[in-house]
């Protein structure tokens, strides 16, 4: 696993995505208007009826941003148009790409919090990918209690006030990337789910269910995709490359 968190390069129509590379990307969900209107003519006709369905109208634009960007990602790794990448829909509603005659896989995953989406995409192999927005959280460790194992909770209540908070976001993106990465969503226990804690380090998955060994098939990374924001990338397998874009 290489690459540099930090890098967010301007994205482009002309990227290689091999089976060894990763590429993650970080979006405003804030646009103008103009933008907004744009993007909502890439969305499906199903699409439009779930964003009518929005109360407010921040989230109604929000989620036409969201999807509308999905769509102008996923097109310029399958050269087509923002319109014409199709979606199916798993048991759980998690949207994958119609099945096509493209040479492997393309997997993909998002995730927003506030303003601010993160979508993850990769070949032939599983990943998951989960943000949210930093703030502080007054039941920390009652929340810690009820999700994390013992062990996580142990290394937390060793830690300031400042750096529970902040080991707190890490351990649980860290756990809904996982999940989302086998298409589980929060419907797993999540104290089952155990991961290393160290501050400066990017985490580790130590055991899934009490198997390490499921857990070693797993690549867990930090990323910083905004002041205030964190994220975690979970991969299936190692020795991938990073590269990350915007």
């Amino acid at each position: 696993m290489t690459g540099n968190n930090e890098l967010w390069r301007p994205g482009n129509e002309n990227l290689a995505l091999s089976r060894d590379d990763v590429h993650v990307w970080r979006a405003s969900l804030e646009q103008s208007p103009s933008r907004v209107d744009y993007l909502a003519q890439t969305l499906s006709t199903d699409e439009r009826l779930r964003a009518d369905r929005f109360y407010f109208e921040k989230d109604k634009k929000r989620f036409i941003v969201g999807r509308g960007l999905l769509r102008t990602i996923l097109g310029y790794y399958l050269d087509i148009p923002p319109h014409h990448v199709k979606f199916s829909y798993g048991s759980k509603g998690k949207p994958a790409l119609e099945l096509g005659d493209e040479g492997c896989r393309l997997e993909f995953n998002l995730s927003h919090s506030q303003g601010m989406a993160v979508y993850a995409i990769a070949r032939d192999r599983n990943i998951g990918i989960d943000i949210e927005h930093k703030r502080t959280i007054t039941d920390v460790d009652q929340l810690a209690k009820s999700f994390f194992s013992a062990r996580e909770n142990t290394i937390l209540s060793g830690l300031s006030p400042s750096q529970k908070q902040e080991m707190f976001f890490h351990c649980w993106t860290s756990k809904e990337a996982y999940l989302k990465a086998i298409w589980e969503g929060l419907t797993k226990p999540l104290d089952g789910i155990e991961v290393s804690l160290a501050i400066g380090e990017s985490p580790k998955l130590l055991s899934i269910a009490g198997d390490p060994q499921e857990a070693q098939r797993w690549s867990l990374h930090s990323l910083t995709p905004a002041e205030d924001y964190v994220a975690t990338l979970a991969v299936e397998g190692h020795g991938w490359r990073l590269a990350c874009w915007e």
